[in-house]
């Protein structure tokens, strides 16, 4: 299967974004954090769980300053949190690496794998946007998570397995 089909045309637009940001920012790989900002900027699905306009707010001013202030200290060197274990393709029939992760951190790349996989468990042939999102959740020491716990926004496990309807009325996220 061709990685942008199984990638469906919104993630693929995703990824493609995130790719102009990391050659935009002057890093060597995509790394966890760009596939953030970028899955933001594309998925309102993904947008809807995060939280209302006070936590996207936050969040994307944490990004946007990945290039000019902490995130500095990313620069040159490569995001593998080692707390996500990347299966090798040949123990998950008819899986492989997607052609062009050689430009991507470990951590993104096991992302991605993973987005891929809980759609899989779900019985789609496409992942989601809120599929990336829970991947990259669930690695703690991903550069996706670190931004995503200083901008405040914590839970998200438990709001994508609840889905955007875990967000209070008022656009604030249930904690």
């Amino acid at each position: 299967m061709d990685d942008d089909a199984a990638l469906g045309a919104e993630l693929a637009a995703m990824v493609a974004g995130a790719r102009r940001r990391a050659v935009r920012d002057g890093d060597r790989q995509i790394d966890t954090a760009h596939l953030l900002h970028s899955l933001l900027e594309h998925d309102p699905e993904a947008r809807a769980v995060v939280g209302g306009p006070p936590q996207l707010a936050r969040l994307l001013g944490y990004l946007v300053q990945r290039s000019i202030g902490y995130g500095l200290r990313w620069q040159g060197s490569v995001e593998d949190s080692g707390a996500l274990a990347v299966l090798p393709t040949t123990a998950v029939p008819g899986a492989r690496e997607p052609r062009d992760t050689a430009g991507w951190s470990p951590a993104a790349a096991a992302a991605l794998a993973d987005a891929r996989e809980r759609a899989r468990l779900r019985g789609e042939p496409r992942a989601t946007g809120v599929d990336l999102l829970a991947a990259l959740t669930a690695d703690p020491g991903s550069r996706a998570a670190e931004v995503l716990e200083r901008a405040g926004i914590r839970d998200l496990d438990t709001r994508i397995a609840g889905g955007a309807e875990e967000c209070a009325g008022d656009g604030e996220p249930v904690h």
